[in-house]
């Protein structure tokens, strides 16, 4: 028996059974445009490629911050406390919300060091530095804090470096107190569990590492050899060397390196002069140096490419770098001395900055504004606080389901146990 036909009143006035299906096709590809376009226009999720993507992206994240305003988390590591606090920023408030107790040595510091946070947000990983004598990498679940695994590695684990899909980490075996010869990288799988499958010698005291984006390259610092080294990701081995040095030859003893958005560049920090070093990859020349405070340690480059900014630690200050031309735009006190870490929010906003302080004193998180070039925020936290890690943002004020799909994933807070906001309190100090 065939299908009976459709009763004249349940299709639109006018409109056949055929063409009906036509506008019904029209109209879910209209919604589909207008769903990737968000609700502050632009392109989708997975529709920006490049520069001009990157551009629409931070318009887009400049609109949001008028209009919605965020809340920011970071992790901090407290080398001297053998504690990780997690701080919270809400625009107009700071506050540590979690203390994480970490390391195995009943007796004596273990030493947290190096931060970073997978890009998906699901976990961070810490070095303990300190050892007996060989320190450790560990592997925490964000959000719970809950440790998921650890693994020995080399004398003084220092940094970290992650790809971007998280499956492997370069520590640098910064090696503090040993004698001056050629340390190494560790090379760590960290899914299911963390495993080293091997350790690459690179230079004297490597330190600094950070993996470029297109994750096929983990550059390096050497502090104790004036190096910059470029490892290759997949084989993991050093793939070429260039030695470095401040203006007029002095020693750079460089701290970090630090790949630009673009991927073409690599920036270098000169802890032993007042300068950073942009290193263009093609020719694997120095190209332009820039002129920052005393004795820069860590860097950290805005997602929209505009500002490297540079812990001036012999200076208690931190200098945000203009990229287009090469000048220092702000130097910026910070609240104690000894600057170590920086990170940046990725609507590149605002600076997370790690002060060390001296003695007994505890260190602070210090919050810079890179509009304003101003610090607005400071809460103390536990003592030598060094590596830091930003974890995620949520809007201040709820815009629906619609306004959290259009945020990528470690800015709408997915990631971590639970995936959801964490309120108010959320364990206490």
């Amino acid at each position: 028996m065939s299908e009976a036909p459709v009763p004249p009143r349940n299709r639109p006035p006018g409109v056949p059974g055929r063409a009906r299906r036509l506008v019904l096709v029209l109209l879910v590809a209209l919604m589909a445009a207008c769903a990737s376009a968000g609700p502050y226009g632009g392109g989708g999720e997975g529709g920006e490629r490049g520069e001009a993507g990157e551009r629409g992206r931070g318009e887009r994240m400049e609109r949001l911050q008028r209009d919605v305003g965020f809340r920011y988390w970071v992790y901090v590591a407290d080398e001297a406390s053998d504690v990780v606090s997690r701080v919270r920023f809400d625009q107009d408030s700071i506050v540590v919300d979690k203390s994480i107790p970490v390391g195995i040595m009943p007796a004596d510091l273990d030493g947290p060091h190096g931060l970073s946070i997978s890009e998906d947000g699901r976990y961070w990983y810490l070095t303990t530095a300190h050892g007996t004598p060989w320190g450790r990498l560990w592997k925490y679940r964000t959000g719970s804090d809950v440790l998921v695994d650890s693994v020995q590695l080399g004398l003084f684990p220092a940094t970290i470096g992650l790809t971007p899909d998280g499956t492997m980490a370069f520590v640098t075996n910064f090696d503090l107190h040993g004698d001056p010869v050629p340390s190494s990288i560790s090379v760590v799988e960290t899914d299911p569990v963390l495993t080293e499958t091997g350790r690459v010698t690179t230079c004297v005291k490597p330190h600094g590492v950070r993996v470029d984006p297109a994750g096929e390259h983990a550059y390096s610092a050497c502090v104790g050899s004036d190096e910059l080294v470029d490892m290759t990701v997949q084989p993991a081995r050093v793939s070429r060397t260039l030695h470095v040095s401040a203006t007029g030859g002095d020693p750079c003893k460089p701290t970090w390196a630090q790949p630009s958005v673009d991927g073409k560049h690599v920036y270098v920090a000169c802890n032993g002069a007042s300068e950073v070093l942009d290193v263009d990859l093609a020719t694997w020349t120095v190209a332009r140096r820039f002129q920052v405070g005393k004795a820069p340690y860590n860097l950290a480059v805005t997602r929209n490419g505009r500002y490297l900014l540079a812990t001036d630690k012999g200076e208690q200050a931190v200098s945000a770098v203009d990229l287009r031309d090469g000048t220092e735009a702000a130097r910026i006190a910070t609240s104690r001395p000894l600057p170590h870490g920086v990170v940046v929010s990725p609507d590149s906003r605002y600076a997370f900055v790690t002060n060390e302080a001296v003695g007994a004193v505890r260190s602070t998180v210090d919050v810079i504004d890179l509009d304003g070039k101003k610090r607005v925020a400071s809460v103390e936290v536990e003592h030598q606080a060094g590596g830091i890690a930003f974890w995620r943002m949520e809007p201040l004020r709820r815009t629906g389901p619609r306004f959290e799909r259009r945020l990528p994933p470690r800015e709408r807070g997915e990631g971590g146990e639970g995936g959801g906001e964490i309120g108010e309190g959320g364990g206490g100090r």
